[in-house]
């Protein structure tokens, strides 16, 4: 049996280019993963960062989904706080109308942003937990098929059933996954520590439902791979100096990598960033395999969920190529 690979993608603008580009990269990289075997491509929600360009995420999944013909285009995710359950039922249901069997919707609790952008968004600041769950059971309730008496419908939705996704980075996401019966994505790309607990909390607790009969986990991990080890490593030092500026309050436009990633960062910087990074591999083809064995036992999770933010749209092509081909080698967790 061999293991599904994805895409998650965040649409980086690099240093010196624009949205343009970058959204016109994203396209390029789904047709290319198309041919390569992934089974999905996801964009994600992001607000205020000048180094994404995925804010608009509907309509970048449909550009992407117009210049794809079979993969799966959805969103890794739809941060669901900054909008009223019914706008995104209509606009994943106009997606799926448009391009029937191909979209998914994956949705998380977090703004995607900093709390005026988050203001300025006319997100509920005061929400909870409790109101996210109630707003994952909307939009299901808007996809259902149409009741007697309904009142408000989702038009283009009612009676699509659009496969819904919980997205997480802790067992708050694992927990209402498992108890709504959907499929879960942990995102141990940018926050790792729970990895092995939010899966095995979610196979524990999973109940099946309408949507799924049995548990469905996929976790996040950055592949920055290249020919040889040394040439990943330098092109890795493009997200150790993202996630630094991150860390700085600095952020801007995905920078080019640099020869000398220590004389960038502070030590305690460092130690900081690639904790944050614990789920990445980065190397040949070799290490890229033997690095990804190892994170699928410890995770025993169904598929891998890649990111991979690279300056250089060719060298990025590259290093999702060699992932694809890596992943099919691969032996199941279980």
């Amino acid at each position: 049996m061999s293991i599904a690979y994805s895409i998650l993608d965040l649409s980086p603008i690099p240093e010196g280019g624009t949205a343009a580009i970058a959204l016109r990269n994203s396209r390029d990289l789904a047709q290319h993963a198309e041919e390569w075997g992934y089974s999905r491509y996801w964009v994600a929600e992001h607000h205020n960062m000048t180094g994404n360009a995925s804010s608009a995420t509907a309509v970048l999944i449909g550009y992407i989904a117009e210049g794809t013909k079979t993969i799966r285009i959805g969103s890794g995710g739809i941060m669901l706080p900054n909008h009223a359950p019914l706008v995104i039922a209509e606009q994943f249901g106009t997606l799926a109308s448009l391009y029937p069997g191909r979209i998914e919707l994956g949705l998380g609790r977090a703004p995607g942003t900093d709390q005026m952008t988050a203001h300025a968004l006319r997100r509920d600041l005061q929400g909870s937990d409790h109101q996210f769950a109630q707003d994952v059971r909307e939009l299901q309730h808007y996809f259902a098929p149409d009741q007697e008496g309904q009142r408000v419908r989702a038009i283009p939705g009612v009676g699509l059933e659009l496969p819904i996704w919980i997205l997480g980075s802790s067992l708050y996401g694992a927990q209402l996954a498992a108890n709504y019966g959907l499929p879960y994505a942990f995102a141990s790309h940018f926050a790792p520590d729970y990895l092995q607990e939010a899966i095995q909390t979610y196979r524990t607790h999973f109940r099946p439902s309408a949507q799924l009969n049995k548990p469905y986990a996929v976790f996040g991990v950055n592949v920055i791979a290249a020919d040889t080890d040394e040439e990943a490593q330098y092109l890795f030092t493009t997200l150790q100096q993202h996630y630094t500026r991150a860390r700085r309050n600095t952020r801007g436009q995905l920078p080019s990598p640099i020869a000398d990633i220590d004389a960038f960062w502070e030590p305690h910087e460092k130690a900081g960033v690639m904790r944050s990074l614990a789920c990445s591999v980065v190397g040949s083809p070799q290490t890229i395999r033997d690095g990804l064995q190892r994170l699928l036992k410890i995770s025993g999770a169904d598929e891998v969920l890649v990111a991979g933010q690279i300056y250089d749209h060719a060298a990025r092509l590259r290093s999702f190529q060699i992932a694809g081909e890596v992943i099919r080698s691969l032996e199941p967790s279980a």
